[in-house]
């Protein structure tokens, strides 16, 4: 009985054998005290034990609130069979980077010379017991995935390397040489779509004569837009930026434009962006208005801000019905294409009357005063701003055109372009916060109409039972409408709703690594076309990798590395002809960064979190003082100053 009372006792104390780090007061070592991996705290205790046995050393940094080194701590330090293979093979230690930032600094700088970027944590460093460096990485997955070794094969694999000393001296001889320089270690990078080729492509495509996309007649092409300024941003090129402004200026003041009404027709006819096709979309103003809030925070210009304002305001006003967008107005007034938009020019003479800015308003309409469509005036501006006494001008215009008949409105309930205008408001907060509370009353009725038992369905008209069940551009605009509208109140039942939506996606219209458009038995495969309007396949992908950020899931970056595989012959083929396919690219590429902080924190920091340069950068609720910036597999910067954290963002992220 004794002896079996001793035995118990023996098996009792190792399951509850403590590591090390029972003896050490820092937080993050805490954490760590009850892990099977033997850790032991950096000393010279420690680095004598190691030459002592002659063991290699595994050093892991992180700190107390770094999310990935929790992760890495739940898969692979409580692992059992990790923590054998590491207690077999390595002298294994903990350092609280908040308590040793030199030896974090050390060891980050080793790091950033072999891989030509900043580190991050957790940091993982395996080197000889005389602290030779062989082998450093950061965030290390249990299992073998596409970007590393799993964690178990590593071990063994560096265990060996230890013993060779051949092959061990090469390893160091490599990590020495690139921290002093002498030797650049290339990262495998894709060699026919990169930053380069993609600007060159849009450079190649772009009119430097009339301004936009292509020689022929003119469509906004908001997503090719959207990704020169993204592109712009990136790499500070002067070109792109350049071309982004005079695009957006063009299209604001030429004849794309409704100057007295308000609002984008659909396309110009011509290539000088003159004459349009006087129809309005619900989605181009919804798409325009996005990139219109971005330039007017990028830059400050008040033309931007008008236009966010006054298209807003016109979709308000011709679109909106219980809370619901109608699609679309026609072209055609009383059987007469532009006969409501334009004027007489006797209208435009008596307009000008008793404007002390007459003279500056006729320069700036130039020929076009005299007629330019079917002997009536289309109002172009031949200026890079609006011309003094617009403001007069346009009121009696307006008045003129009280007395017309407003075309034709197509009062269809289409979810995609609804969810695709709450998105355009919720970004256009920035300027105005009422715009949030319209696109929350929006997004509420659109649920209740559209989304009925589980099921999201893709247009109806008004009093009218839907049935025709969602396609993929229902699911890709309104869960990208979700993730906008979070990104503005942090409300968590968005992601969540964002999440169910996805997964019903998935379930529906993804199969052996395709995509398509429907769930019937038509089974069209998706496209890459953005022209008239981004591509649902393109938007679902950014969706994806912009939830794997946010909720940290691997499991839908899997997701994204599936479909991006089959998408990568073309997307090489088309480069910037398929624009938006090329943000998701970029994201996952160049990587999301993640601004983490508590909710107060981030409401009260809104508009500076606003001026970061790098366009990928997204926020997320966390119970934190501090903000943390943080990529899918790395946190690299924290603090409780917010303008601190978006620096070293820009700083990290942008090719100067």
């Amino acid at each position: 009985m004794k002896i079996l009372f001793l035995l118990f006792l023996s098996v009792a104390s190792l399951l509850c054998a403590k590591n090390d780090l029972q003896y050490e007061t820092s937080p993050y070592l805490k954490q760590h005290e009850n892990n099977p991996v033997h850790w032991y705290a950096w000393n010279k205790k420690t680095l004598l034990l190691a030459q002592k046995e002659d063991k290699p050393l595994f050093l892991s940094i992180g700190y107390s609130t770094c999310h990935w080194c929790h992760v890495m701590a739940r898969e692979s330090f409580e692992n059992e069979k990790i923590a054998q293979l590491l207690n077999k093979y390595f002298i294994s230690v903990k350092v609280d980077r908040e308590e040793m930032p030199q030896i974090d600094a050390l060891y980050q700088n080793i790091f950033y010379h072999v891989h030509k970027r900043t580190g991050g944590w957790p940091l993982s460093v395996f080197m000889t017991p005389q602290r030779e460096v062989f082998y450093i990485t950061g965030y290390i997955p249990p299992q073998k995935e596409s970007y590393s070794e799993g964690f178990s094969e590593l071990i063994e694999k560096l265990s060996k390397v230890f013993t060779d000393k051949k092959v061990l001296k090469q390893e160091i001889d490599t990590i020495q040489n690139a921290v002093a320089g002498r030797v650049k270690l290339s990262e495998r990078e894709e060699k026919n779509i990169s930053l380069y080729t993609l600007k060159k492509s849009l450079k190649k495509s772009f009119d430097t004569l009339y301004t936009g996309f292509g020689t022929g007649r003119k469509f906004p092409e908001a997503s090719k837009l959207a990704l020169m300024m993204d592109l712009a941003a990136i790499s500070q090129d002067n070109t792109l930026q350049k071309y982004s402004f005079e695009m957006l200026d063009i299209m604001a003041l030429r004849g794309l434009y409704d100057h007295i009404g308000g609002g984008f027709f659909r396309y110009s006819v011509n290539a000088n962006w003159e004459i349009p096709h006087f129809e309005k979309m619900l989605y181009n103003q919804a798409e325009l208005v996005s990139l219109y809030v971005r330039a007017y925070t990028a830059s400050g210009k008040k033309l931007y801000k008008s236009v966010v304002q006054e298209t807003t305001a016109m979709v308000k006003k011709r679109f909106l019905h219980h809370n619901l967008y109608w699609s679309a107005s026609s072209a055609e007034s009383q059987g007469k294409e532009g006969a409501f938009f334009t004027f007489t020019p006797d209208e435009i003479k008596s307009a000008l009357k008793n404007n002390a800015h007459a003279d500056a308003i006729e320069d700036a309409l130039g020929f076009s005063i005299e007629g330019n469509f079917n002997n009536s005036v289309h109002i172009n501006f031949d200026t890079d701003t609006r011309p003094p006494g617009f403001a007069s001008f346009k009121a009696k215009l307006l008045h003129v055109r009280e007395k017309k008949k407003y075309p034709f409105i197509d009062t269809k309930i289409n979810t995609a372009w609804n969810a695709m205008m709450i998105e355009a408001l919720y970004k256009a907060s920035r300027i105005d916060k009422k715009y949030a509370k319209l696109a929350e009353k929006n997004l509420t009725a659109l649920r209740n109409l559209m989304f009925l038992r589980g099921e999201l369905y893709h247009q109806t008209l008004l009093g009218v039972q839907p049935k025709q069940k969602g396609l993929l551009e229902d699911y890709s605009f309104l869960i990208s409408a979700l993730i906008a509208g979070y990104e503005v109140d942090y409300d968590e039942k968005k992601l969540d709703f964002a999440e169910y939506l996805l997964t019903v996606a998935k379930y529906k219209f993804y199969k052996n690594g395709l995509w398509y458009l429907s769930a019937d038995a038509l089974h069209v495969k998706a496209g890459l076309n953005d022209k008239y309007y981004t591509s649902p396949l393109s938007k679902m992908l950014q969706n994806i990798i912009k939830l794997a950020s946010l909720k940290a899931s691997f499991r839908y970056e899997k997701l994204f590395q599936s479909s991006m595989e089959k998408l990568k012959e073309a997307l090489i083929r088309e480069q910037s002809n398929a624009p938006a396919l090329a943000q998701a690219y970029l994201m996952q590429k160049l990587g999301i960064v993640v601004v983490k902080s508590s909710k107060d924190n981030l409401l009260k920091n809104a508009k500076i979190l606003q001026t970061t340069g790098y366009p990928y950068v997204l926020s997320e609720v966390k119970p934190y003082k501090d903000f943390l910036a943080c990529t899918l597999r790395r946190c690299f910067i924290k603090d409780h100053n917010i303008t601190n954290v978006l620096h070293v963002i820009d700083k990290e992220y942008i090719r100067r």
